[in-house]
């Protein structure tokens, strides 16, 4: 268990670090506007792109895989919907949000630096897959969705232009993409650009768990919405319990695969929940609380399933 903690604490501690920073200066949120870019154009997009680059192709290409994890992320966010729906009393906008946050773990911020962590080099390609196929999903539903509600613009043609615009555009997809074309051509880069990128996948995880740690500190906390803790409770203990189940059946796979994918299922919600509610102007307040509380929660079940892996005791035959 020591050496879970050791594992663990390092990620926790920075987010922590990140809290008391923002509490205790309280600076403005305006002033995390270049590190969020960093890290969303620059920092996270060369660490995906490093990590499929480095991947075998055809360990890319494994549908079941594929199909059991968007399957899992699919059935989170209909519970987490369903959590909203029957517990707050939501509209299909904040319901559409209810789910995101049962269904969106933070795999862009602590993804991949917490299962390289844990896992080691194995754990780089279904870490890949897995990003993309569940930002492909969910950033495809979600304004799906909340096109339905939206009065200005009821065309269906100009929702999927939207969810076009938002998975072709997305930087971490294109890079995961790129990524993958240069592991199926080969591509060997030149010494001074591979460091550049080494540089900056160094970069990715201590940058974005000090800023997911700032943010959440600065994030409006006056009560907890009833459906939040439903919501939390689907995405820090269902979403794993349905996502190992769905390894059982559509597998046999290989562990490192299947406990990376049990491991991103274990993720809190993700802080960009916080901020498509913003842009919506739905369900911000419980978005807030559901980051922040999802986030410390997270410390004992996360940590659980990191242990469970480490010792041995999530086996998939």
């Amino acid at each position: 268990m020591t050496d879970i903690l050791n594992l663990a604490l390092p990620y926790f501690g920075l987010i922590f670090i990140g809290f008391a920073c923002g509490k205790a200066k309280g600076l403005p949120e305006s002033g995390l506007a270049w590190m969020n870019f960093f890290l969303l154009y620059v920092s996270l997009p060369a660490l995906l792109f490093g990590i499929m680059s480095r991947t075998p192709f055809s360990e890319l290409n494994n549908p079941p895989f594929l199909i059991a994890t968007t399957l899992g992320t699919a059935s989170a966010f209909v519970l987490a919907m369903g959590a909203g729906r029957f517990i707050g009393r939501l509209s299909l906008r904040e319901v559409t949000l209810a789910g995101l946050s049962g269904a969106y773990g933070n795999i862009g911020y602590m993804g991949p630096g917490l299962a390289l962590a844990v896992l080691g080099t194995k754990a780089a390609a279904p870490t890949a897959l897995i990003f993309c196929c569940d930002s492909i999903f969910l950033f495809s539903i979600v304004p799906l969705l909340i096109e339905l509600t939206d009065r200005d613009h009821p065309s269906p043609l100009h929702g999927l232009g939207v969810v076009a615009r938002q998975i072709v555009l997305n930087p971490l997809i294109m890079s995961a993409c790129a990524g993958a074309l240069a592991a199926s051509l080969h591509l060997q880069l030149p010494v001074a650009i591979d460091r550049t990128l080494s540089f900056l996948q160094n970069a990715a995880a201590p940058t974005a768990l000090f800023v997911l740690g700032v943010t959440v500190a600065l994030r409006p906390f006056d009560r907890v919405p009833w459906e939040v803790p439903g919501v939390i409770a689907v995405k820090l203990l269902v979403h794993p319990l349905v996502v190992f189940g769905l390894m059982l059946l559509f597998g046999p796979f290989a562990q490192p695969w299947a406990a990376t994918a049990v491991l991103m299922a274990a993720l809190p919600p993700a802080l960009n929940v916080f901020v498509i509610a913003r842009q919506n102007e739905a369900w911000i307040e419980p978005a807030s609380v559901a980051v922040l509380i999802g986030t410390f929660a997270s410390v004992v079940t996360l940590t659980s399933v990191m242990w469970l892996i480490q010792s041995g005791r999530l086996v998939f035959p």
